[in-house]
């Protein structure tokens, strides 16, 4: 089951691809299918094939998009979560081989490992909500349970240092 959490950014992101597809390219690749359908013969045409296989992807994107920007919650942050892991933090943990790692979490629709933003769903995130700066943190993993310790939450990204 989907947390049907976001943040304000997440949100305004989806929002924003929401209205690019609908004002900038569903009407530009309307026009080139237009443009192919007036060459002719349909059945041997890959311009006009290839457009209306485009159409679908952008009308199914914007079926999506609509009905999960309504079922959406937008989670801000408050003063009185500081110093304290939330929907939204960014934590730094260490563990016992002195790695470092940096996550993010978020809802579903942010999900992006290369950014390190992790879903609120998922087991580090779950065992996360709550803890404090110097709090154990002990995630179950496939490999068995792995401990690792918060050195830092913030409500900012790190790199805005």
């Amino acid at each position: 089951m989907k947390t049907n959490l976001i943040t304000r950014a997440g949100w305004h992101k989806l929002d924003k691809e929401l209205k690019y597809l609908w004002k900038v390219k569903r009407p530009e690749v309307t026009q080139a299918v237009s443009e192919a359908a007036a060459l002719g013969d349909r059945s041997e045409n890959a311009e006009y094939k290839e457009g209306k296989r485009e159409l679908r992807r952008i009308d199914s994107r914007l079926r999506f998009l609509n009905k999960r920007l309504d079922a959406l919650e937008i989670v801000d942050h408050y003063p009185q979560q500081i110093g304290k892991v939330f929907f939204g933090a960014w934590v730094e943990l260490e563990n016992d081989d002195a790695t470092v790692v940096r996550y993010r979490i978020v809802g579903t629709d942010e999900i992006d490992p290369k950014l390190g933003y992790i879903t609120i769903d998922s087991p580090m995130a779950r065992a996360l909500i709550g803890k404090q700066v110097d709090d154990d943190v002990f995630v179950k993993t496939p490999e068995g349970t792995k401990e690792w310790w918060i050195n830092h939450i913030r409500y900012a990204p790190f790199d805005s240092e």
